[in-house]
């Protein structure tokens, strides 16, 4: 067993999960991350994940890497495995997996097999492999009491603001804040911290297909803070929690949005 602080990434070749895998690296934590890539031809991609982990070994930490679906038990069930073997430990677990709908459909219109898939990944995915890392930290809290264990879920401002042309995707989200604070009451007898991190408008691939609409929102004010934001200002959130610093917040929603959740006249 590693005596370095261990944490699991999901969605970590890229993007939010990526800016994510590199601030924990940076904090000397061990990674195990999650990826399910594909190229444009629609095969298996494993060369961002392979980036990702020779850039978290320039950090100094070690880094596993595994392909595979959240939505699927058995990709899960090998992601806590991997753990288990390579590391013996697992003191951070991030939520981070997610999709936005393959086409963007008007409500009225909208497909099961998008709403399945999406939620699959987004919610189901997370909620099952919460409750089995949850039970791990449980029994790890038991042989080493004076650890501290922490689960970080990547939310949403969709969460709770209206998008029609993506219904499934917005309720994948509101779930994920219902979710947060149900571990976070369940777990908080074993001092095991949860919390929300709540992206706005943050450059990846996924906004990529809109940059035009809110490059033009974001200047006409949608945001007090008048720009994008990264992938590297919510992996500092994310810091913030692993470093201990929100230990007595569990549950906690953390809103890294340029201020858009103000209401404002």
């Amino acid at each position: 067993m590693t005596e370095r602080s261990v944490a699991i990434v999901t969605g970590a070749s890229r993007g939010i999960g990526k800016g994510i895998a590199l601030e924990l690296a940076s904090l000397d934590y061990d990674l195990v991350i999650n990826y399910f890539d594909f190229t444009a031809d629609s095969e298996p991609d494993d060369s961002r994940a392979e980036q990702t982990q020779k850039e978290i070994a320039e950090l100094g930490a070690e880094c596993e890497i595994l392909r595979g679906d959240v939505s699927s038990s058995g990709d899960r069930d090998g992601l806590v495995a991997l753990a288990k073997t390579r590391y013996g430990r697992c003191d951070m677990l991030v939520n981070n997996a997610g999709v936005a709908p393959s086409k963007r459909m008007d409500l009225l219109d909208a497909t099961e097999e998008s709403f399945d898939r999406v939620m699959g990944i987004n919610l189901k995915g997370p909620y099952f492999l919460t409750q089995q890392v949850a039970n791990w930290m449980v029994e790890q809290k038991e042989t080493h009491p004076k650890r501290a264990f922490r689960i970080v879920s990547t939310g949403s401002i969709s969460s709770y603001t209206s998008s029609p042309a993506r219904g499934e995707y917005c309720l994948s989200k509101a779930g994920i804040s219902m979710m947060t604070k149900l571990y976070a009451d369940r777990l908080a007898e074993y001092g095991i911290g949860v919390f929300e991190i709540s992206p706005g408008i943050i450059a990846t691939d996924m906004t990529s297909v809109v940059k035009d609409k809110y490059d033009k929102l974001i200047a006409e004010g949608l945001t007090p803070i008048k720009r994008w934001g990264k992938p590297e200002d919510i992996a500092k959130a994310v810091g913030a929690i692993a470093e201990g610093r929100l230990d007595f917040s569990t549950g906690q929603v953390i809103n890294v949005d340029g201020g858009f959740h103000l209401r404002r006249l």
